[in-house]
């Protein structure tokens, strides 16, 4: 397993970390995912491990506060073999200690996650979300006070749009407050806006992408074909639907050069879709998720070996979307999106 820096942080992540939002399986939304229990959380855990996979990423809406609890019983006593990523911010409930990002929110909801997760420390904290009605300024001191008391050791954002980042960092830097190091984010090949804007302030920033629904929100599995619809009742329709909207005459170019590489390769679809992923500027690490031993077993068959310069141009020209202004047409970052990451953001360890 490759290990790569989280960022500009000191915190050596795996390339493929675990998403543990099929742990728990109760509540609305977020607990539709799966409904994986400690017993069977714990052997995906074990795999993780044996392949290098360290650090395992959660959120405290997942299952409601559940995906936490089964992830906590399923990493016990092996608590220094693991890094611990959890998010904040969607709402748990209707109290005002219950939603949002607010300073006693913030340490009310380290305070659970610490306790349902069993651990003193947790090693990653994103925001889920901006809030826009807490002044930035005491979001930051919040989390630098909890950095501080030992209760975080970095932090993080997700799906923030480039101005509340960039906002969030200027601030961070004129306050000499805890620093985000990470921003989770959708990206894959089917969805590449995340390239136009928060890939160049990921690079400039120091700040590290962790990706999430790598899979294109399951479009990318290998199951959809052009001219062979699914079959009525699949749980990619519903999938689907939560995700970003994608043209079938783009997803369909997509998925025949991906069938076409994995003809060549003797790879599955998803692990094409996934090297990709790693070979593109900022992205730290990988979050695969899993609902059974055989979809983590293909997932991990990702790393291990990379996608040849060809293979990567054909991707790359088969999934390029026309960008919104003012990326298009004078100022789009198409040249910055082809660099690969430097060399000391990928730190292969053994």
């Amino acid at each position: 397993m490759e290990y790569r820096n989280l960022g500009a942080s000191d915190l050596k992540v795996p390339v493929l970390s675990f998403g543990a939002g099929t742990f728990g399986g109760s509540g609305p939304l977020f607990g539709a995912w799966g409904n994986t229990d400690a017993k069977e959380a714990r052997r995906l855990v074990d795999l993780c491990l044996d392949a290098g996979v360290t650090l395992f990423d959660t959120a405290d809406v997942y299952s409601m506060g559940a995906s936490e609890t089964v992830l906590g019983e399923a990493i016990k006593g092996r608590r220094d073999q693991v890094l611990i990523s959890t998010k904040t911010g969607l709402p748990m409930g209707d109290a005002r200690d219950q939603y949002g990002t607010a300073p006693a929110r913030l340490t009310k909801a380290v305070e659970d996650a610490l306790r349902r997760l069993g651990t003193d420390t947790i090693d990653l904290l994103q925001l889920h979300a901006f809030d826009a009605h807490t002044p930035i300024e005491d979001v930051l001191a919040a989390l630098d006070g909890l950095v501080k008391a030992g209760k975080l050791r970095h932090i993080g954002v997700s799906n923030f749009a480039g101005w509340q980042l960039m906002k969030s960092l200027a601030l961070t830097d004129r306050l000499g407050t805890a620093r985000y190091v990470a921003h989770q984010v959708y990206y894959s090949l089917v969805g590449r806006d995340y390239e136009w804007e928060l890939m160049p302030l990921g690079r400039e920033e120091g700040v590290g992408a962790l990706v999430w629904s790598p899979l294109g929100w399951g479009r990318l599995t290998g199951k959809i074909k052009r001219g062979r619809p699914l079959p009525e009742g699949s749980r990619l329709h519903q999938t689907a639907d939560f995700g970003p909207p994608v043209d079938d005459a783009h997803l369909f170019a997509v998925t025949d050069t991906l069938d076409a590489i994995a003809a060549e390769t003797g790879k599955t679809v998803p692990q094409i879709a996934i090297n990709w992923l790693l070979q593109r500027p900022t992205v730290s690490s990988v979050i695969i998720g899993a609902r059974n031993e055989a979809q983590l077993k293909d997932n991990l068959g990702a790393v291990g070996w990379s996608l040849t310069p060809q293979q990567m141009q054909r991707l790359d020209a088969a999934s390029t979307t026309t960008p919104a202004y003012p990326y298009f047409p004078y100022y789009r970052q198409e040249g910055f999106a082809r660099l690969n990451p430097p060399a000391a953001h990928r730190a292969p360890v053994e």
